[in-house]
């Protein structure tokens, strides 16, 4: 099968074309023939060797971290799913590779695509839809009437986060640019800060709940927009000893991760509030409760450009680039 992938660790460079054999799945396997998936931050990050650390991915790997496509075969101990069926799904992390033509996915990680959405549209939502969940339902536990602010409301996560808030019944404000205050005005942002003339820390505060995906500066301004006891939960600030434990990692590797998000957690206490990180993680029942919220149409995805499988490359560096105007950028193998 034809792949992207990268044999070392390196800039946009290292990701090249090659023929892969195809996976071969094991019992609990769905065997997917994928006809699209998106482009993500992380994708960068593991080409980069940001988490060879606490990631040791074995090299060559093929990128790509969420997919739709159609089931083509499956294993001796799948219930779950048949041949022909349209799915769509974030892989475990043990398992990307999605910028491929094929992939063999556990069963617990798949659910059935939302049916009035198109293969690309699909392939736009999972990593970003249950890095919302993830962060508002499970963690934050939002409930109706609470105040939640979500940063970089027209990226690829904001851009979910934002209706899922709305849909939980929070009074949603959101960082963004000028040009795109229309839109995260749609998708249910009641409070738009433009980031470019607006310090949000200067124009908001008693919040509950902060969605950080940006972190550094960020971060640190964030907790001081929270009201006490309220929560900032985020993607892209320093990694914590919880997060240490739901990778099994060592001692050794737990104390250094403790210790990276040391002065954040020392700031937060002071006042009164919690800093927690978050790597979000396959869970195929929780994307079947967003399916749901897609059908019924409280959830939409929000899909700038679609390339071709030839130009995954270009279409990486085009989301690296910050080109994107809103929403995610997929790659469409059919």
């Amino acid at each position: 099968m034809k792949t992207y992938l990268i044999e070392k660790y390196g800039d946009r460079s290292a990701v090249h074309a090659a023929e892969m054999p195809d996976p071969q799945p094991g019992p609990d396997d769905v065997l997917v023939e994928i006809h699209a998936a998106s482009v993500n931050p992380l994708d960068f990050k593991i080409r980069d060797g940001a988490f060879k650390r606490i990631l040791p991915y074995r090299l060559p790997l093929v990128l790509g971290n969420d997919l739709a496509g159609v089931v083509v075969r499956v294993g001796s101990a799948v219930t779950r799913f048949t041949v022909g069926d349209e799915v769509y799904a974030r892989p475990d992390k043990d398992r990307i590779g999605t910028f491929a033509e094929l992939i063999a996915v556990h069963q617990d990680d798949l659910a059935p695509k939302p049916a009035a959405l198109t293969m690309a549209q699909a392939a736009s939502l999972p990593l970003v839809a249950l890095t919302s969940w993830q962060a508002l339902v499970e963690k934050a536990q939002v409930r109706p009437g609470q105040k939640v602010l979500i940063h970089a409301g027209s990226g690829g996560v904001g851009t979910i986060a934002l209706q899922l808030a709305g849909h939980l019944g929070a009074h949603v404000a959101t960082t963004a640019s000028a040009a795109n205050a229309d839109l995260v005005k749609e998708l249910g942002a009641e409070v738009v800060i433009d980031y470019r003339t607006q310090d949000f820390e200067q124009v908001l505060d008693g919040y509950d709940v902060v969605l950080d995906t940006l972190g550094g500066e960020t971060l640190e301004k964030s907790l001081r927009v929270l009201k006490p006891g309220g929560k900032v939960i985020s993607i892209a600030g320093p990694p914590d000893a919880d997060f240490a434990r739901e990778l099994g990692a060592n001692p050794v590797l737990r104390q250094a991760m403790n210790a990276l998000s040391l002065r954040t957690r020392r700031r937060a206490r002071r006042r009164g509030v919690t800093y927690s990180f978050l790597f979000m993680k396959a869970d195929g029942d929780q994307l079947r409760e967003l399916t749901r919220l897609v059908d019924a149409e409280e959830i939409r995805p929000v899909v700038d450009r679609v390339f071709p499988f030839d130009q995954t490359r270009e279409a990486m560096e085009y989301a690296e680039k910050g080109r994107a105007k809103a929403g995610k950028v997929v790659v469409a193998m059919r």
